[in-house]
C-alpha cells in the first residue's frame, strides 16, 4: 500500500547553483548528498516544516537518451519546465522578499477563489508556483473564477 509521496525530482542546469538558491533563497535545508557514482550526484533538499518530502535536484543525464537530455536542457534554457507548488502563509509578503533577493517574478500576487498565487522561476528555469491558499468550495466556481486574467510574463 502506498503510504505517501517522499521524492519529487527538479531538472535543474547546475547542482551547486540549484542547490543555493533551494536552500540559501528558499529556506530549504539538505536532505541528502551523496555521491553515487564519479558523474552522478543524489541531491535533495527538504522544507524543515515537510522534512518527509524531498526535493531531489537533478541534472539531465543516462539514462536517458542524448534527445531526451537535450530537449530537457532547452526547456530549462527558454523557461518553461513547470516546477513545483509552495504553500506560503503571505504571498505578497514572500513574492516581495524573494523578488529583492533577484528571483524572476512571472507572474505577481493575484486574487483567486482558492487563495492569493503567485508565479516565480527558479534559477535553473523552472517554474514554481506560490499559493496562500484559502477555502473555497470547487462546486460554486464559475468558468470566470477559474480563467486566469492576467497571462504568465515570460522574462
Amino acid at each position: 500500500m502506498i503510504t505517501n509521496v517522499s521524492l519529487v525530482s527538479v531538472w535543474v542546469k547546475d547542482q551547486d547553483a540549484s542547490l543555493a538558491f533551494y536552500t540559501d533563497v528558499l529556506g530549504f535545508e539538505v536532505g541528502d548528498d551523496i555521491r553515487l557514482a564519479e558523474d552522478f550526484r543524489w541531491l535533495t533538499v527538504v522544507h524543515p516544516r515537510q522534512p518527509e518530502l524531498h526535493l531531489h535536484l537533478t541534472t539531465p543525464g543516462p539514462p536517458l537518451s542524448e534527445e531526451l537530455q537535450q530537449q530537457i536542457r532547452r526547456a530549462l534554457d527558454t523557461g518553461g519546465m513547470p516546477g513545483v507548488g509552495l504553500n506560503v502563509d503571505d504571498c505578497r509578503a514572500t513574492c516581495a522578499e524573494l523578488e529583492a533577493k533577484g528571483v524572476t517574478v512571472l507572474q505577481p500576487p493575484a486574487e483567486r477563489p482558492y487563495g492569493v498565487e503567485a508565479l516565480i522561476r527558479d534559477n535553473s528555469g523552472n517554474w514554481l508556483v506560490m499559493v496562500e491558499p484559502r477555502a473555497f468550495d470547487a462546486d460554486a466556481l464559475t468558468r470566470e473564477d477559474i480563467e486566469s486574467p492576467e497571462p504568465v510574463q515570460q522574462r
